[in-house]
């Protein structure tokens, strides 16, 4: 878009900017206006955004230091943009001021045109456009909201943008590397994720079949999610069997990624050493969970899930995580003073049967000042451990008798051993 001012006058490419954008707008805001309203209340046609527009820049060229005309032409026009509201208003009983705020949008385009970079002028006509044209989605999300949805929205902005911030970088306890900040910190990413995942479910996959929850839980929490659906499967047919296997690998399988994400957002240095295990372990289970899915009868086309409604950001649910942070910081500091990597390799093995993301976190965040090379591999173990809890909390909770079983143990089979081959091949290299 620069490029256009070295061949030809800023005046005249200013002009055109200016001109295209408010037809833009204009056609757009006349389609919508004529749905809502119909002829008899619409403010103006597309071409009176274009001229609305124009005459923005007209007055902007004339007086470019003091900005008196252009102030004057918009005083002039928001009285008229008033009058037709109270026409619209007294005679009509139309309301809504969506249409003078975007026509007082369309007469700053030149000032904004004229002084601003390509990014920041494009990126207002997208958002206005986008907006428009968004409104019936956004009424049918409206509808969809719970009544705590802003509540809980407001837990997560409170958790992360005013309590974060307050906490001191002091260690709590001399010797070990733990803070209030990076406490909550861990609680806060954890926190996100499982919130992007509730809002997944919620909003986008919310008639969603088994398979797709089993995807989307994997954000937030794979042994809860193979819990879940090991539980609901006890009145599963023997058809319809593969179709929860395969939710559960899938749930394994975005563990794999989620921890990627975590792993990248706390350790640039461990990321690029772990990163080509977790997407192959990743692929892995994906692949196993869409074979099993294939192998389900035609007959069966798809489980659907009923809708999740949990709250993921309970008070009592992150403190949970930041109690188990706090313990597996110190447990982690104390076995490397009189046990040594060896111990903590162990640790990595017995943290799978609790929730191993605590686990990984501190490691993460330079407890005791472990090496790169030894953080790897105990996220790879505590990892596998907790593959092999997860298949027994599925074969124990979907029961003695289930038709998940001889599924549960070939799929995760398949899955534990590829991720013992790729440790092997990690403690090789």
């Amino acid at each position: 878009m620069d490029k256009l001012y070295q061949y030809l006058p800023n005046e005249l490419v200013t002009f055109l900017l200016v001109t295209v954008f408010s037809l833009l707008i204009g056609l757009s805001q006349r389609r919508i206006s004529l749905k809502r309203e119909g002829e008899t209340t619409l403010f103006g046609t597309d071409r009176t955004f274009t001229f609305i527009g124009i005459l923005g820049y007209l007055l902007y060229i004339l007086d470019p230091d003091s900005y008196k005309l252009f102030m004057g032409g918009g005083a002039i026009l928001g009285l008229l943009l008033a009058l037709n509201y109270y026409v619209k208003q007294v005679k009509y009983h139309v309301f809504g001021v969506t249409t003078i705020v975007i026509a007082l949008i369309t007469y700053c385009l030149a000032p904004i045109v004229a002084t601003q970079p390509s990014w920041f002028y494009i990126m207002v006509v997208v958002t206005v456009l986008l907006f428009t044209e968004l409104k019936h989605t956004f009424t049918e999300l409206a509808q969809r909201m719970k009544n705590d949805e802003m509540i809980t929205l407001a837990k997560f902005l409170a958790i992360s943008g005013i309590i974060l911030p307050m906490l001191p970088r002091e260690n709590l306890i001399p010797g070990i590397n733990l803070t209030p900040h990076a406490v909550w910190l861990a609680t806060v990413v954890v926190s996100g994720i499982s919130y992007l995942s509730y809002l997944l479910r919620r909003y986008v996959f919310q008639q969603s079949g088994i398979l797709v929850s089993g995807i989307v839980g994997g954000l937030y929490s794979s042994t809860a999610t193979i819990t879940v659906l090991a539980r609901k499967s006890r009145t599963a047919t023997p058809d319809e069997a593969p179709e929860y296997v395969a939710a559960m690998l899938m749930a394994v399988s975005m563990m794999f990624l989620r921890f990627l994400i975590l792993i990248g957002i706390f350790s640039r240095d461990t990321l690029t050493v772990i990163y080509p295990y977790l997407l192959v372990m990743s692929l892995v289970a994906g692949c196993a969970a869409w074979y099993i899915h294939l192998r389900r009868p035609v007959s069966v086309e798809g489980l659907m899930e009923e809708e999740d409604t949990s709250n993921p950001l309970e008070f009592k649910v992150a403190l949970i995580f930041a109690v188990l942070f706090v313990v597996f910081t110190v447990v982690t500091h104390y076995t490397l003073v009189y046990a040594g990597n060896e111990g903590l390799t162990v640790l990595s093995f017995v943290s799978g049967f609790s929730d191993i993301t605590p686990f990984i976190l501190n490691l993460l965040q330079g407890t005791g000042g472990v090496a790169t090379s030894v953080i790897t591999a105990c996220s790879l173990q505590a990892i596998l451990s907790n593959i092999l809890i997860n298949l027994g909390y599925g074969l124990f909770f979907a029961g003695r008798k289930s038709a998940l079983r001889p599924w549960l143990i070939r799929g995760f089979g398949v899955v534990l051993a590829a991720n013992v081959l790729l440790l092997i091949l990690f403690y090789l290299l």
